[in-house]
């Protein structure tokens, strides 16, 4: 059975949709898989064992530029190679118009989604063929198992959903990834994100780390651009045997490190899903956000939740590490 998964971004998102299709790739063995998604995350898809081929979008690109050659030219591409198959199911778990309308009303096959009272943008259930009533009020991973489940006629065995990748990267660990990973025990510190109120004060970071450094805990920074960087430049600079800011790296290399970390301390962003996903421990500090509907979804996922990021205290998240 051949479908196409329409899931084009954010990260979270991306990752939230990997524990339906190990559900699908359990009820339907022949399975194959061919996903839509932002050229950001195209990693991604290919981690998990049912993905055939993955069609690199670049939306966000292109609406800095709609009507360049170059732009004109990417279309044509992206829209031949989504064309190119005629599907058993088109699944559109990201349920926007930009998704129905650039990539779900254009692949060939019968179109499921959500139906108009279980979407944010009601208008985007007039393209698909057939829609489905799935509550909010549960986690965004059960709302994408259940889609599945619905659109391709099977039952979820309710437990919790496996992301189905965790496997992948610690088999793989010690041919992949030992360039990237000395010998010492280490957490990974997660520290940067895109919104200002979901970021931890800087001090408070600092004030962990000088506790975990007296336990003899090495830590390691993640960084996305130079901002980011000069965080973590800062953060390692009084203990730089301890700290270490981490190389420029790609989504899969950065998963190889967090599989080998004893543990992760992040704030609400993609990388605390790629942590869950790959079933590591997480304490994650939660601010702004509300962590029950969107929150990291897996095993040892430890949520810090109160109004106001200032409002976490280092303690209370040395208290869990412990």
């Amino acid at each position: 059975m051949k479908i196409c998964l329409i899931k084009t971004s954010s990260m979270g998102d991306v990752i939230h949709s990997l524990p339906a299709l190990t559900d699908a790739q359990q009820a339907i063995p022949d399975l194959q898989v061919d996903w839509v998604v932002e050229s950001a995350f195209a990693e991604i898809p290919l981690w998990h064992s049912s993905v055939n081929k993955v069609i690199p979008i670049s939306l966000r690109k292109w609406r800095k530029s709609p009507f360049s050659a170059k732009t004109r030219e990417e279309w044509r591409t992206y829209k031949i190679l989504l064309q190119s198959e005629q599907y058993d199911a088109v699944i559109d778990a990201q349920g926007l118009l930009k998704s129905a309308l650039f990539a779900t009303r254009l692949a060939k096959g019968m179109k499921h989604g959500y139906d108009r009272h279980s979407i944010r943008e009601p208008l985007a259930s007039l393209f698909y063929d057939k829609t489905y009533k799935i509550s909010y009020q549960q986690h965004a991973v059960e709302r994408i198992r259940q889609l599945f489940s619905q659109s391709l006629g099977y039952d979820i065995k309710y437990s919790l959903g496996d992301y189905g990748i965790a496997d992948r990267f610690s088999q793989d660990f010690a041919k992949k990834g030992e360039e990237l990973t000395a010998c010492k025990p280490y957490i990974v510190a997660i520290h940067a994100t895109t919104r200002a109120d979901k970021h931890w004060p800087e001090n408070y970071w600092m004030d962990l780390f000088e506790q975990l450094i007296k336990r003899d805990i090495n830590i390691r920074l993640p960084w996305g651009n130079a901002e980011e960087k000069a965080r973590a430049e800062r953060f390692a600079q009084r203990h730089p045997d301890h700290i270490q800011v981490l190389p420029k790296l790609t989504l899969t290399e950065l998963a190889y490190q967090i599989s080998n970390a004893e543990s992760v301390i992040s704030v609400d962003t993609g990388l605390s899903h790629l942590t869950a996903a790959l079933d590591k421990p997480n304490i994650i500090l939660y601010g702004a956000t509300d962590p029950n509907l969107i929150g990291a979804y897996g095993k040892n996922q430890i949520y810090l939740h109160d109004k106001g990021m200032e409002n976490i205290l280092p303690e209370q998240v040395l208290d869990q590490i412990e």
